[in-house]
């Protein structure tokens, strides 16, 4: 499955192999070069993994993770890079809540592979079924009700909703969510807003309220109220 991805890695030449590698096997990626950058796109953005150095500039990788584990309301995976092999560097890390270390030098391949494993482990921890107000999502069926209803969407307003309702009560912005569904390569019509209409018409339409909000000038969130 491809993962969106960030980088917090200060190294150019690293970054730009993390770069291509990741490019190579499917993968999307942002990339910072500071701890400050780093947090403050992780705080923003929707990402399935992140990689961070521990060695960085300004605030170091420790810090980054402590204070992203305590500001992101949902849980990420950190693989921590380090030029240290020391046992209290390692126990440092997993302290400040990173989910795997990787010491460098270390193969690309081995890199991929951790990512992968920290992907799937964090999907199988998550309970299947998302609830937001009435709204409920399995995501073991791929099942959508609200108010105990079924509501029918295609396979990419369910990838809409499940975005929407993962980032919950965060307003994703239409980059965002255009980066989620297509990545770098999204169509050159504006399908996001009509994909946008058609999930309205099975979410909203049928029910008393709209959960399907536009925040003008910003983008799009789910109102558990409705």
């Amino acid at each position: 499955m491809p993962l969106h991805i960030l980088v917090v890695e200060d190294h150019a030449m690293l970054a730009q192999n993390l770069a291509d590698g990741l490019a190579l096997h499917g993968h999307t990626a942002d990339f910072a070069d500071n701890g400050e950058l780093g947090l403050k796109l992780a705080l923003e953005q929707h990402y399935d993994l992140m990689i961070l150095d521990l060695g960085l500039p300004g605030i170091d990788g420790l810090e980054v993770c402590r204070r992203l584990r305590a500001k992101l309301t949902r849980r990420m995976p950190v693989l921590m890079l380090t030029a240290r092999d020391a046992l209290h560097d390692k126990l440092g890390g997993f302290d400040s809540g990173a989910d795997d270390y990787l010491v460098k030098p270390f193969a690309l391949e081995e890199l991929l592979a951790r990512c992968n494993v920290l992907a799937r482990r964090h999907t199988l921890h998550q309970d299947h079924t998302l609830a937001i107000g009435s709204l409920r999502i399995d995501r073991q069926a791929q099942t959508v009700t609200r108010e105990g209803r079924a509501v029918r969407v295609n396979p990419v307003g369910y990838r809409i909703l499940l975005t929407l309702a993962e980032a919950h009560p965060r307003v994703l912005t239409r980059s965002e969510l255009t980066q989620t569904l297509w990545h770098d390569a999204p169509p050159d019509s504006d399908a996001l807003r009509t994909h946008l209409y058609q999930l309205r018409q099975s979410l909203d339409k049928p029910f008393g309220g709209a959960m399907l909000l536009t925040v003008h000038g910003v983008g799009f969130k789910l109102d558990a109220g409705a």
